[in-house]
Formats: structure tokens, C-alpha cells, sequence
């Protein structure tokens, strides 16, 4: 691969963590940084401190905070907070041939998912949308992970990206169903900040259990309506994801759901954070698309409650006052 013919947009954890697994074998990577200190502090100490002060970053990422870099890349994959993709997609200075949607929400205001929001933006490019059970961390310090990439562009697409992403130690699984690996991506984290909340409850296991098992019937329901394929969604961007952010305190949803459990703001939580947790952005949009579309999600609704700053055991109450009915998906 040449040098810089492929970047990484946002130098977050997980921008930074792919980064890092991209230069795993020497390949050249731009990395685009807002702050002109980080990128700084990456050229020369090889360091995130801020993001992701574990990982002693590979000599072939450079980083940038200067967009027009990005010009001579023909792959990028796109990382930033998804409530900013879109303006940060439209000050790319050129048309890339991919673009490569790693971050997981659905847009505030407009309810667009992260793919409808990079098609307006860069109308030339072509999507792919990268979605899997991960934890940044792991993957820069090289640990085995699996991963959806699903291309809007076909198989032409994937025979394209594939060879370009992947390495011993990340594995992506090809589809073309594009809607499923956002709306698993977008959902699971709305309903991690749930179990985070099971937990700082004190709830038990068997609720985090129950709560993951309802949660997926919601995902699958939202999912169908909008046209995504159930087998995408039982796969790795979905329930893998799933699974793995339900969890563990490394996923900043459950962290924040965690936080909400034991009675802190959710104010003063989502003020405080340097990083993102989008599912608390995601919520609000997730509950308006779903009654538009009149589907019932009320774990959905539930975490909606609590970010508004109604009191955990009085929503956890209400969820467990729901009537009786068959278990199914379609209620």
C-alpha cells in the first residue's frame, strides 16, 4: 500500500485504536486530529495520552491537524462523534473513492443514520460501514477481534477494503446490508446504557440477562421496519455487539447507565465527559423514529426517561409493571 492511501478521521479511542491496527504491519496511516496538540504530542512522543494513554503508537501513523491531508487518501475511515460527521465530512477537501463509517449513532434533529448523513455530505464517495464487538483497547494492543464491513458498493467494494483493513488479528466479515450494521450499532448502545443501570441497581444478573434478550427483540423490530436484514443484526454488529457492551465498564454506555443506577445527574455526567458516550444522543431520536414507525421499544423509552432525569428505580419500577404477554418479538 502506498504511503497515506489510507486515513482515519477523529483520533478518539477508537480512531486511534484502528489506526494503530492498521499500521500493525507497517502500512503508512493519516491520522486526522482536531487539536493540533494531540497531533503533536502523537508525531513526537508516539502517545494519545487523552484518548488512549495505554497503546505505545507504531512509527507509521502521522497525524494531522490539517484536513486538506486527507486529499491524497483513498480510503478513509471515519470515526467522529456522530452527532459532528457530517460537518467534518463536508470540510474534506476531495472525494475519496471509500468511506469507511465506524461510528455508531443516528443523527439528532434529522434522525438520519450515519450513512444518509455521509451520502449528503460526500455524494461521490462510496459507503462501507464497519460495526463489531469492540473495545478500543484491545484491539490496538492487537487482540483477536471480528468485525461486520458492510458495503453499500457490493462485493466490487469489498474486494476493494478488505485486503486494505484487514489483518491477522482483526477479521472482517463481509455484507451488503448497510441499514442493519448501523441500526445494530446505533441500538446496542441505547440499550448498554440500560444494563449499566440494571447494574448500578444492583438488579442481579438474571435482569441484565432478561434486559438483553427484550433489548434485542427491540433491535430486531426497529431494524425489519427500516429494512435491515435479521441475519445481519443476529450477527456481529448486532447481537456480538450487543453482548459485549452489556457488559463491561469499558463501554462508556455502561458506564453512564452504571453512573445513572447508582443516582448521579445526568446532567452533570454527559457535561463532564471528554468522551462520547452516544447512546445518551441516540435515545431521543431512536424513541421519536420508532413511534413515528409505531413500533414498541420500551427499554428505548426507558433510557430516554432517565437521560430527561427521571430517577432509575422509578423507571426499572415502571419497566417491571409492563403487562403480562408472550414473549415474541412483536410486542
Amino acid at each position: 500500500m502506498s504511503a497515506a492511501s489510507i486515513g482515519v478521521i477523529g483520533a478518539g479511542a477508537w480512531g486511534t485504536a484502528l489506526a494503530q491496527m492498521l499500521a500493525s504491519d507497517g502500512s503508512e496511516v493519516l491520522l486526522w486530529v482536531r487539536e493540533a496538540a494531540l497531533a503533536k504530542e502523537i508525531n513526537e512522543a508516539r502517545l494519545n495520552s487523552t484518548y488512549l494513554p495505554s497503546a505505545a503508537l507504531a512509527p507509521s501513523i502521522h497525524a494531522t491537524s490539517e484536513v486538506a491531508e486527507t486529499a491524497e487518501c483513498a480510503i478513509l475511515l471515519v470515526v467522529t462523534p456522530a452527532q459532528h460527521m457530517g460537518e467534518v465530512l463536508r470540510r474534506l477537501p476531495g472525494t475519496p473513492r471509500d468511506l469507511v463509517l465506524c461510528s455508531k449513532g443516528i443523527e439528532a434533529g434529522s434522525g438520519r443514520l450515519m450513512a444518509d448523513v455521509a451520502r449528503d455530505a460526500v455524494p461521490d464517495a462510496e459507503i462501507a460501514v464497519l460495526s463489531g464487538p469492540t473495545f478500543a483497547h484491545e484491539v490496538a494492543a492487537g487482540l483477536p477481534t471480528a468485525v461486520t464491513l458492510a458495503c453499500g458498493g457490493g462485493e466490487t467494494q469489498w474486494q476493494r477494503l478488505a485486503p486494505a483493513i484487514a489483518r491477522p488479528s482483526f477479521r472482517p466479515y463481509y455484507t451488503d446490508d448497510v441499514i442493519g450494521a448501523e441500526i445494530g450499532g446505533a441500538v446496542k448502545n441505547v440499550l448498554a446504557i440500560a444494563c449499566g443501570v440494571v447494574e448500578g441497581l444492583g438488579l442481579g444478573q438474571n435482569a441484565r440477562a432478561a434486559l438483553i434478550a427484550r433489548g434485542y427483540a427491540e433491535m430486531l423490530r426497529f431494524g425489519e421496519a427500516l429494512g435491515a436484514n435479521p441475519h445481519t443484526l443476529a450477527g456481529l454488529c448486532g447481537l456480538g455487539d450487543l453482548v459485549l457492551t452489556c457488559s463491561s465498564t469499558s463501554s462508556r454506555n455502561f458506564s453512564l447507565g452504571k453512573a445513572l443506577g447508582e443516582g448521579q445527574l445526568p446532567a452533570a455526567l454527559l457535561a463532564n465527559r471528554r468522551t462520547v458516550a452516544e447512546g445518551a444522543s441516540t435515545a431521543p431520536v431512536l424513541v421519536e423514529r420508532a413511534a413515528q414507525l409505531g413500533i414498541a421499544m420500551p427499554i428505548a423509552e426507558a433510557v430516554e426517561r432517565l437521560l430527561a432525569g427521571v430517577p432509575a428505580p422509578e423507571v426499572a419500577s415502571d419497566l417491571l409493571a409492563r403487562p403480562l404477554r408472550a414473549e415474541g418479538l412483536s410486542a
